[in-house]
């Protein structure tokens, strides 16, 4: 099933333990495919680790377990992550050649590709991934058989106001705390609280989808600028810090200032879509919402 309540769920609590249940099992499938690259699978599992984390966020005044369990999914993403920083430093490399594919010669840049490549294949081999796998495996069956006596204080939407309040609030905050002082660290918690809205979002689509889904799209559109903007930092911080193994010191002078360029670009990006989507004060936001929340109860 999708990843939002169904009017299916008899309670907020048997929606979260499904909606969890679901992901777990999903992110355990992945790992059992053998047809998918390693890549690849790291990605789709730790995007369901996400989810997972997302979900109980939203919950997390009506969940004595928030803690515990918000942690144990953090940790067993963690196993992997390594993995997937080598491949995102590639995708960023690609889409920022591509964003200034008309003013740059890409060949210029070819060992720094080269590197980004060999040091994923480098990792993929040597980091123990086929043991962190089923390490992680592991937890996704000790955390699937956690949740199935995971209890809520409350129902309805009170079982989720707190959380989602709690979130969207945040994500004001942080908006407000990287426009008086912007910085790399400043955007990339901004972008953390986004993220969070966005499942929420996802997970509340029924009680408007017409509505919902306008919100949710501005959300995640969001998220992805400032996703794109940390990626490049740590694109930045990589190839700073190993310069003698990405060749000659003009074209990595010419790539950092490509980069600061686009993170340019992509932070007035982001805080002219934020001042629109985190317009609405916190209260506010969770009132209507709660509203739309009976609508659809009834």
């Amino acid at each position: 099933m999708p990843y939002r309540f169904e009017e299916s769920d008899d309670t907020v609590e048997s929606g979260l333990k499904r909606i969890a249940q679901e992901q777990i099992g999903q992110a355990m499938c992945k790992i059992d495919e053998k047809e998918m690259n390693v890549h690849d699978t790291v990605h789709e599992v730790r995007k369901h680790c996400k989810k997972v984390r997302g979900l109980v966020r939203l919950v997390r005044p009506a969940f004595k377990g928030y803690r515990d369990e918000n942690q144990a999914f953090r940790d067993a993403s963690r196993l992997l992550s390594f993995v997937r920083d080598s491949e995102a430093l590639i995708e960023t490399y690609d889409d920022l050649l591509a964003e200034y594919a008309e003013s740059v010669d890409r060949r210029s840049f070819a060992p720094i590709r080269r590197q980004l490549t060999l040091r994923k294949k480098r990792i993929a081999q040597d980091g123990g991934l086929d043991e962190k796998l089923a390490a992680f495996r592991e937890e996704m069956v000790a955390a699937r058989k956690r949740s199935e006596s995971w209890h809520l204080d409350c129902d309805g939407f009170d079982a989720v106001a707190g959380g989602l309040a709690k979130t969207y609030g945040r994500a004001i905050k942080r908006m407000e705390e990287a426009r008086k002082r912007p910085s790399d660290e400043a955007l990339h918690e901004w972008r953390k609280r986004v993220k969070y809205h966005w499942y929420h979002s996802r997970l509340l689509r029924n009680i408007w989808p017409r509505m919902m889904k306008t919100h949710e799209d501005c959300a995640d559109e969001l998220s992805d600028l400032l996703g794109d903007h940390h990626d490049l930092a740590v694109f930045r911080e990589t190839i700073s810090r190993e310069t003698d193994a990405f060749g000659r010191i003009d074209s990595l002078e010419t790539l950092l200032g490509l980069i600061g360029q686009r993170q340019a670009v992509l932070e007035k990006q982001a805080f002219e879509l934020g001042e629109k989507m985190l317009a609405e004060p916190k209260k506010s936001l969770v009132t209507r919402w709660r509203r739309y929340w009976e609508a659809w109860a009834a």
